[in-house]
């Protein structure tokens, strides 16, 4: 007999259910599969000659299910929660300008100043 306790317990990882657990579960899936299964096919004995639409059901029914039941049982352990993302992107750079980096620090002519004179230079 195992003890039960009234306080609950919280999973507050991302880990897996414990193997015990999880082979504890299969074998209530398989155990409630085979008893429907064992229903179906009592059905299917006592229906015949009342409803035997209904007792052809039941028997596809107790012949489909164990496969099923095998097939849900041997699944396979529960997928991994996925955890958040911790890789943090880089900010963008801005591309150079096309011919060299000091083009940028040069003022750009206005339309209506291409007589003016560059200030640094003296020529126009």
């Amino acid at each position: 007999m195992r003890k039960q306790s009234s306080v609950e317990t919280f999973r507050i990882t991302g880990a897996r259910q414990g193997l015990s657990d999880d082979v504890r579960g299969r074998q209530r899936r398989y155990v409630i599969s085979m008893v429907v299964r064992t229903v179906a096919v009592v059905l299917t004995v006592v229906l015949w000659n009342i409803e035997r639409p209904i007792a052809i059901a039941t028997l596809v029914l107790g012949f489909g299910l164990p496969y099923v039941a095998v097939v849900i049982a041997n699944a396979g352990r529960e997928n991994v929660p996925s955890l958040p993302s911790t890789f943090v992107m880089a900010p963008a750079r801005p591309a150079l300008a096309p011919g060299g980096g000091d083009r940028a620090a040069e003022p750009v002519a206005e339309p209506g100043q291409a007589d003016a004179k560059d200030p640094r230079t003296g020529r126009g």
